[in-house]
């Protein structure tokens, strides 16, 4: 039986740093591996903090639209996290 991917929507606009990443963050526990998350945000340092939670989580992103009234992201949940990885190595 195959699961079917969901994509949920997470609209943080008018927030500003570091709420979008801390955010993005909490709505990406829950989701399952192929999950996507598309993630609207307006805060301009959210092209910057939220690439780089997603490097840390080891999850695949993509900005799919960007202009001077909003960012959007589209976040695919992955198997791993670097972070996981990195604490096995050091145990």
């Amino acid at each position: 039986m195959t699961r079917t991917t969901t994509r949920t929507t997470l609209d943080l606009t008018g927030l500003k740093c570091p709420l979008p990443a801390l955010k993005t963050r909490k709505a990406l526990k829950p989701l399952q591996p192929g999950d996507q998350l598309e993630v609207h945000c307006t805060d301009p340092l959210s092209v910057i903090d939220i690439p780089n939670l997603i490097r840390e989580t080891g999850d695949k992103v993509e900005i799919t639209e960007r202009n001077d009234a909003r960012i959007v992201f589209l976040i695919e949940k992955t198997n791993g996290s670097i972070g996981s990885a990195n604490a096995a190595l050091r145990s």
